[in-house]
């Protein structure tokens, strides 16, 4: 795909920077012995992930975030690589996050997961006036997770609303939200712009198992939810107006990885050439979202060809 030509908007992401391991079996498992596999190491984290799609489609895109000293170039590079500015302070006592991602033959994963020098991210190592000139922040869960973390996250969203950017939101983990206290997470992100929980996320926050209902408890939150549901496609709901499925694009899969990441930062770049003004952000009471659930399907269709371009390879990242 070819960046956009629309309006570039920027946009700034916080979160995680993760090496990716990717391990697919090409024989059945022997316990206890060798078993012959694919092995891939690369780069990833879902903020990450997300700020390299939407820069790689046309947003303009500066990333925040923590990493281990050793590899703190490798990973600059990798984003730079996709158009995003990386702001990445270098840890120099904890490695970068690492997750070992075993591939089954469908394409669906297990995760092992070291978040490492991420969950040691602080707010002094966000650049002075890292939000000045932008429309919007985007966070992931995984930065609400943890005490220290969370004082980021939340310092972060006063100073958005205090500007009146807009604020969108992927929950990012269905076992993180479920270890928080019951509905902290909505108090938290209260008046997001777009919110992008998949399945089992948005079974945590609402309590329910059926995707048209769970997309539209959570408009009672958020502007615009947009539940991700796999091989399903997905749910889109905005207040007031009846919810809408977009199908996802046929794939055959080889690695799941990312394709939700792919997906959240291929609409959100054509979400943000949708709004009208860009000298007039949105507050958090009057989020940005598109004119016409016709925009919302049209951002929700692109990014379902993106991510099922994603599924067939190995890697989340667009290069």
């Amino acid at each position: 795909m070819t960046p956009s030509s629309a309006e570039r908007l920027r946009i700034v992401v916080i979160g995680d920077v993760i090496n990716d391991v990717l391990v697919k079996p090409t024989e059945a498992i022997t316990p206890d012995s060798d078993t012959a596999a694919v092995i891939l190491a690369c780069p990833g984290g879902s903020a990450a992930n997300q700020a390299a799609w939407m820069a790689h489609l046309g947003a303009e895109t500066v990333f925040a975030g923590r990493v281990g000293a050793l590899d703190a170039d490798y990973h600059r590079r990798e984003l730079a690589r996709a158009g995003v500015r990386a702001h990445l302070a270098a840890d120099p006592d904890t490695g970068t996050g690492s997750i070992v991602i075993m591939l089954a033959r469908d394409g669906e994963r297990t995760m092992f997961t070291d978040r490492g020098a991420n969950l040691r991210l602080r707010r002094r190592d966000l650049p002075d006036g890292l939000l000045d000139g932008a429309a919007v922040l985007h966070l992931t869960g995984y930065t609400f997770c943890e005490p220290p973390l969370l004082e980021v996250a939340l310092g972060l969203l006063a100073e958005a609303r205090s500007r009146e950017l807009a604020v969108t939101i992927d929950p990012g983990s269905a076992a993180f939200l479920a270890r928080m206290p019951a509905g902290e997470f909505l108090r938290w992100t209260e008046g997001a712009a777009v919110c992008f929980p998949n399945r089992d996320e948005a079974a945590v926050l609402t309590g329910e198992r059926d995707p048209i209902t769970m997309a539209t408890r959570l408009t009672r939150h958020y502007g615009t939810v947009v539940l991700k549901l796999g091989s399903e496609g997905c749910v889109l709901a905005v207040p007031g107006q009846a919810p809408v499925r977009v199908p996802a694009h046929p794939a055959r899969a080889t690695d799941t990885t990312g394709a939700g990441d792919a997906f959240c930062g291929a609409f959100l770049s054509r979400w943000l050439s949708a709004r009208p003004d860009p000298a007039t952000p949105a507050t958090p009471a009057t989020p940005a979202t598109p004119a016409s659930a016709v925009d919302l399907a049209d951002a929700a269709e692109f990014a379902a060809r993106i991510a099922a371009d994603v599924v067939t390879r190995f890697g989340a990242r667009p290069v």
